[in-house]
């Protein structure tokens, strides 16, 4: 059987078929994934232990020479984000109150837009980029939580800026550069970790989400995940075009809202009890997004991909 080959053909296969699968048991038999021992262990609870282990060997093929691609794709795709976020979500607040427009609550546009999936991102960009482009995830993951979100909100005075939580993201890029700079044969040996490690955290990624959300949400949520994806996915695209990234289909990747921005409403709303009428279903909203987000940004990071070789090509 060509199973690999098969799930490669889909676009992002590696990240999205053990996703979607996660996905499928977390929602039709979630208890087969919570027997404990090994099982748990690997197909549950791993997601983060694994990341960690991508990121140190995506970074260990990082030249010291070019650390300064990361840095500068990191920032301007983080920008980037935030201000598609924030812009309109202070618009859509504006113009139309707090139940905002066509049903999307402006807390749960600028809680799913400002936000972006980093193990999505990492996963993609090891895929169809390269080291430098994966690097960017150690700026990234300042979006990472609730704190754009309530920066956006103008409740900036009651967040205290996450050091720490950037700190433990870093340290395992660092020492991953750490290790590929100093010995050839260790960046070697660790190149085999960009790839095969991809679908083992996509499945426990997806095992945190459920199908059912999108139900609950109805219309507006499902065009909150659609809109994210094309307006964060596409300014990336061009952010990293403007930064002559080899492939700026790369750029795409950060159209997506990750897991944890779920209890941003929840969070948002105990700062500022004003929100609490709208922060349960701001809360579906933002979770049937993490899902749309997680099948629609890889489709349009492979068409991309496609449409920048095939003008390589011409």
């Amino acid at each position: 059987m060509k199973i690999l080959k098969t799930v490669q053909k889909i676009p992002g296969g590696l990240m999205v078929v053990p996703l979607l699968i996660g996905a499928a048991f977390n929602t039709f038999c979630p208890g087969a994934l919570e027997i404990g021992g090994f099982t748990t262990a690997l197909f549950k609870s791993s997601a983060s232990a694994l990341i960690a282990l991508f990121c140190l060997c995506n970074a260990a093929q990082i030249n010291f020479k070019n650390v300064g691609a990361p840095l500068a794709k990191g920032v301007g795709l983080t920008v980037s984000k935030f201000v598609i976020g924030a812009g309109l979500g202070w618009i859509i607040g504006k113009v139309f109150g707090t139940n905002g427009l066509l049903g999307i609550t402006p807390l749960a546009f600028i809680a799913a837009v400002t936000n972006s999936n980093g193990g999505m991102y990492a996963a993609l960009a090891g895929e169809y980029g390269d080291a430098s482009d994966v690097g960017a995830i150690s700026v990234l993951s300042l979006n990472d939580g609730p704190f754009f979100t309530l920066v956006a909100l103008g409740a900036t005075g009651l967040a205290t800026i996450p050091y720490m939580t950037l700190v433990a993201c870093i340290v395992p890029i660092v020492l991953g550069f750490i290790l590929g700079n100093l010995d050839e044969d260790l960046r070697q040996f660790l190149a085999h970790g960009t790839t095969v490690l991809i679908p083992f955290f996509a499945f426990p990624l997806g095992a945190s989400l459920n199908f059912t959300q999108i139900f609950q949400a109805g219309l507006p949520g499902i065009l909150l995940g659609v809109l994210c994806t094309l307006l964060t996915g596409i300014a990336g695209y061009f952010v990293m075009k403007v930064l002559r990234a080899k492939n700026p289909a790369v750029g795409a990747a950060v159209g997506t809202t990750a897991g944890n921005a779920v209890g941003t409403p929840e969070s948002v709303a105990a700062a500022d009890p004003t929100l609490a009428a709208v922060a349960a279903v701001s809360t579906i909203q933002v979770a049937t997004a993490v899902i749309v987000t997680a099948i629609l940004c890889p489709i349009l990071v492979s068409f991309l991909d496609k449409r920048v070789n095939k003008k390589a090509a011409n």
